[in-house]
């Protein structure tokens, strides 16, 4: 299977040709903000549809400001580049995607100038039949340390502590608590449980990243579509322990189930019921077999008006 191309700066090239310099800013200090963007081929339709491109390109811009540096690309230009690197790589399949703003000047104080990078990969489920998480050792960071708001690389390396000491001590993955001693999410996924009948995620002024999948969930999914209330409170650790289903959720996690959590089993210890109906309405929205929320859905091979 061939590799794809890179959309870098304006150009398709090969992965060979995408480099950086050793001494930039994003290679020695990881200084970079980036979005991760998926995209479902529909058979029926022969269409390609990116999701969700707007709002991936409005927090983008939010984590650059945040990073006191900006691209000079328009949300048109970065529409039409996505695809472009969808077209190019005569995608027709799913695809995973990161988009990537970074610093090519030196030093730690270097703003300018940046680049832009579109890395498509194939990336199928993550688990279908659920995942055995811990709660971690490790805190998440603070939105006055290094703000999980921020979608930048350098903190994913506290995600990826707790990701390695949990594969460590024979975990799927970690779910990470926040200072105050409240669940904020997993290495790079918001958290959901089941308790009581009733959907729960911690709010965003957990330590948690805003993201796009979860207020797809809380603001249409489930309460236009399946009309489940999603409720939004701190939520304690031995609350895990007790909790009915529990499920990640993010472009790259999409919905993926939790079975256990320190050993205890949720609910029988397999996926739960609700878990799966969310699991299928979501990927009709995002697949476009569910033509509602069209408007979330940007073709690829066919004309569009951006």
């Amino acid at each position: 299977m061939s590799e794809l191309r890179i959309w870098m700066n304006g150009a398709l090239v090969d992965q060979a040709a995408a480099v950086l310099p050793v001494n930039s800013a994003a290679v020695f200090y990881g200084t970079n903000v980036f979005e991760g963007l998926r995209a479902y081929w529909n058979e029926a339709d022969e269409e390609l549809y990116a999701f969700r491109l707007q709002e991936h390109f409005t927090r983008l811009r939010e984590s650059m400001k945040m990073m006191r540096f900006t691209v000079p690309y328009t949300d048109v230009d970065l529409d039409e580049a996505v695809r472009e690197v969808l077209r190019g790589n005569a995608i027709r399949e799913d695809v995973h995607m990161h988009l990537v703003a970074y610093v090519v000047g030196v030093g730690m104080d270097a703003t300018a100038p940046t680049g832009l990078y579109i890395n498509p990969r194939r990336r199928g489920r993550i688990s279908a039949a659920g995942l055995s998480c811990c709660v971690s050792s490790w805190t998440r960071t603070s939105d006055n340390a290094i703000p999980i708001r921020l979608k930048c690389g350098p903190n994913y390396q506290n995600g990826r502590l707790a990701l390695l000491q949990a594969k460590a001590d024979g975990y799927d993955a970690p779910i990470l608590m926040n200072a105050q001693g409240h669940v904020a999410e997993g290495t790079g996924a918001t958290f959901f449980m089941v308790r009581k009948g009733r959907l729960v995620t911690p709010p965003v002024t957990a330590d948690v990243l805003e993201s796009i999948t979860r207020a797809t969930l809380i603001e249409e999914v489930c309460p236009n579509v399946l009309g489940l209330e999603v409720v939004e409170r701190e939520i304690d650790r031995t609350e895990l322990y007790v909790a009915d289903e529990a499920f990640f959720c993010g472009s790259g996690y999409e919905i993926t189930p939790i079975v256990s959590i320190d050993r205890f089993p949720l609910g029988d210890g397999q996926v739960g019921p609700l878990t799966r109906r969310v699991l299928r309405v979501y990927m009709d929205v995002v697949r476009g077999v569910d033509k509602r929320y069209a408007e979330w859905r940007t073709p690829t091979y066919r004309g569009v008006t951006v």
